[in-house]
């Protein structure tokens, strides 16, 4: 047993898809899975391990930032002989050629963040998916006949800024969109010889300040959804 996860050794499956929010891991967990069974539930965030097309999964949060993702995703590759993590999750578009609704397979993600040079003496400022998942994602994809765009992304820690517009590494690196948390998913990937990638889905615009109504929130995620559990399937074959 971990120290931030209860689940016993063997609750947790070998392959996890990782949201933010422990609501929409239950929420995804209940609306997707079969045979399901709440493995943890330390400190409120949830997982829960289910069978979707008889392929067993674990659907579990990672909380919001990169040290947070970093604690839960290291522990489930480390203590829970996990084999792959998927983040499923949202990011704010950094140029108006993004639409509201957008898939995005995570190629890089660049970071400031000090989490890979002080965890592991990892200095580089941008950390590919890792392992066979993004090109699994990417078929599934064509499978369904679901658009999605490969592209590099900005993990940030900083979500209020005092200065406008698109920082420095985001521009550096073509970031296409920002969000909080592939950056140490990849980091730990990376170290422990695991693998990982990032799903997202395009919640709001930040040039144009467009974003999806809270109403239409569940809704709009539901193709990245799939997406992933379908990407579960074909990784078990």
């Amino acid at each position: 047993m971990s120290v931030h996860i209860s689940a016993q050794k063997g609750d947790i499956a070998p392959i996890v898809l990782m949201p933010g929010d422990p609501l929409r891991a239950k929420y995804i967990a209940e609306n997707n899975l079969t045979d399901i069974q709440l493995v943890s539930h330390t400190r409120n965030v949830f997982y829960y391990t289910g069978n979707y097309k008889g392929v067993r999964v674990t659907i579990g949060a990672s909380g919001m930032g990169c040290p947070s993702i970093g604690i839960y995703s290291y522990e489930l590759y480390n203590e829970y002989d996990v084999e792959c993590i998927i983040r499923i999750g949202t990011a704010g578009g950094y140029h108006p050629i993004s639409n509201l609704y957008d898939v995005i397979n995570t190629d890089f993600a660049c970071s400031e963040s000090t989490y890979a040079k002080f965890a592991f003496g990892n200095t580089n400022e941008a950390i590919q998916h890792q392992g066979p998942a993004f090109s699994i994602i990417n078929d599934t994809a064509k499978e369904l006949a679901l658009p999605i765009q490969t592209a590099n992304i900005h993990s940030s820690d900083i979500f209020y800024r005092s200065t406008p517009g698109t920082p420095a590494i985001a521009e550096k690196y073509n970031c296409l969109a920002v969000e909080m948390e592939a950056f140490s998913l990849f980091s730990n990937a990376l170290y422990l010889g695991k693998s990982a990638a990032t799903l997202l889905t395009i919640s709001d615009i930040i040039p144009t300040h467009q974003q999806i109504s809270a109403d239409d929130r569940e809704r709009s995620l539901h193709p990245m959804i799939q997406l992933a559990l379908e990407s579960v399937v074909n990784m078990s074959r």
